[in-house]
């Protein structure tokens, strides 16, 4: 596996952001760019079990490594879920498990730097330097609008 990495600068807090990536309206809104019907399903605490859905009963199995509110989240992929059922066993997903995603937000003159680092193995690393870029941006919308709805 190697590590990529994306960031953008948003004009809003980091609260603003860190709300529209976890916020149940705004996350399914930000991860459509990967899987149109995104969904998740955690708490977002630490050592809490994490889903993340496409809608039609796959997607991914994770743990949340690390959460400090407004500024670090970690993600630690143990597996996928495939019509429904969890695989954190076999040798596919074996040769990525315990991959990481981590989100760090910065606060720079009044914006927020976002920064995505993550372990990708070979075979998602072109997927994953379309999509992340594309996601970004949706965050990057999603924060600034809100910020001047309610600024």
């Amino acid at each position: 596996m190697e590590k990529q990495t994306f960031n953008i600068e948003i004009e809003a807090s980091p609260e603003q952001v860190w709300d529209i990536l976890l916020g149940e309206q705004t996350y399914p809104k930000w991860t459509a760019v990967f899987a149109e019907g995104s969904q998740v399903e955690t708490d977002w605490k630490e050592g809490s079990k994490a889903l993340f859905l496409d809608g039609k009963g796959s997607g991914m199995v994770a743990v949340i490594e690390k959460n400090i509110p407004n500024k670090y989240l970690s993600i630690k992929h143990l597996g996928e879920i495939r019509d429904g059922k969890e695989d954190t066993e076999s040798e596919a997903v074996k040769s990525w498990s315990g991959a990481l995603e981590n989100y760090t937000l910065q606060p720079v003159n009044g914006k927020t730097q976002l920064t995505i680092d993550m372990d990708v193995t070979e075979e998602f690393k072109d997927y994953m330097a379309d999509k992340w870029p594309k996601a970004l941006l949706k965050v990057k919308e999603l924060a600034e609008n809100q910020n001047q709805s309610t600024g």
